[in-house]
């Protein structure tokens, strides 16, 4: 069972707090927990939390000793963070164990030291505040999370589910991944490049968005789907489509039909023995040379390498959406990624 810390800096954001268990907590590996999930902090007690909720959080840090992945959740600390989390944290590093932050839990991994020089990303409304604070940080304000190694960041509450179903597809494989998204009624795994929604985008026009197309594509991955066709579905013209897409999912219709593409190959890899020219052909990816080359980019991991690390033939893992075979396209377009400096699970 991998074991994960949630580490509480007070005042934390009560939001914040419940995502890693909620979402990690659906994970079942042969018929058991994936993850061991504890919430600790420095002063265990009541916990000062934002908004009116009263919060007890009765296990200190020596909870964190031993855990595989440590995360600091969304805190209103931004001076003076307990000495003894940043020295967790720092030791918990050193050590090649997991650590991540979801919003502004990023300033403790910078007080901490952990994001000097790395790529990171934090909450959009407090990307000013941290760039000037932390000028050695690469900050990535406009990405939902970043994967530096063996330290992840997310942007603000939402995005910290991405982040957690990024480390299960990272831990268990994507079927798992998808597995808990439907669980928790979450989209599924978005990849980390995608954009916060920093400002509210406009209502979709006369009340309608593009839900039932992304729904009627995911159906046809299989088909040599383009804009045009997307865009006939949509009863829209291209240029209105893409427009929308992207306010809809920060991605062009053409990226978000790769990264589905890549997902339904790794789920394929997971849940079948199918040969690895029918897995690029039924995830739309039409050639084994084309899977190689994606999926490598999106896992670091070759076909062959991939399903042999993340088989899975759980009761938990659905079988793949049945699929007509056809004439497969390969979008050739390479989508966001997160910026990663090694293969998943650091």
């Amino acid at each position: 069972m991998h074991r994960v810390a949630v580490i509480a800096v007070p005042p934390a954001t009560t939001f914040d707090l419940a995502i890693p268990e909620l979402v990690l907590g659906e994970v079942s590996v042969d018929g058991r927990p994936g993850y061991q999930v504890r919430v600790c902090t420095a002063r265990p007690g009541p916990l000062a939390v934002s908004g009116s909720l009263e919060v007890a959080v009765p296990d200190g840090l020596e909870t964190a000793a031993d855990a595989d992945t440590l995360i600091v959740t969304g805190t209103g600390a931004r001076e003076d963070v307990d000495p003894r989390v940043l020295e967790l944290l720092r030791r918990a590093s050193a050590e090649g164990r997991r650590v991540a932050s979801i919003c502004t839990g990023a300033f403790v991994l910078a007080q901490a030291g952990l994001l000097d020089g790395r790529s990171a990303t934090t909450y959009w409304a407090k990307s000013d505040e941290f760039r000037s604070r932390f000028p050695e940080v690469d900050l990535r304000p406009d990405v939902l999370y970043v994967d530096d190694g063996n330290v992840l960041t997310s942007a603000g509450l939402s995005a910290g589910i991405d982040l957690c179903l990024h480390l299960v597809r990272a831990d268990y494989g994507a079927a798992a991944a998808n597995t808990v998204a439907r669980l928790v009624v979450a989209a599924p795994v978005r990849p980390g490049g995608q954009a916060q929604f920093i400002e509210a985008p406009l209502p979709p026009e006369n009340g309608t968005s593009l839900a039932g197309t992304r729904a009627w594509a995911l159906d046809r991955l299989h088909e040599p789907l383009t804009r045009a066709a997307l865009a006939a579905h949509a009863r829209t013209s291209v240029r209105t489509l893409t427009r929308r897409f992207h306010a809809e999912t920060g991605l062009s219709p053409l990226q978000w039909l790769l990264h589905q593409r890549v997902n339904r190959a790794q789920e394929l890899l997971e849940t079948t023995d199918l040969p690895m020219d029918q897995v690029a052909r039924l995830s739309g990816l039409a050639t084994t040379d084309s899977l190689r080359r994606h999926l490598t980019g999106r896992t670091g991991l070759p076909p062959s390498t991939y399903r042999a690390t993340f088989t899975r033939r759980d009761a938990q893992a659905p079988p793949p959406r049945r699929i007509q075979e056809g004439t497969p396209s390969a979008t050739g377009v390479e989508p966001p990624r997160p910026v990663r400096r090694s293969s998943p699970g650091g």
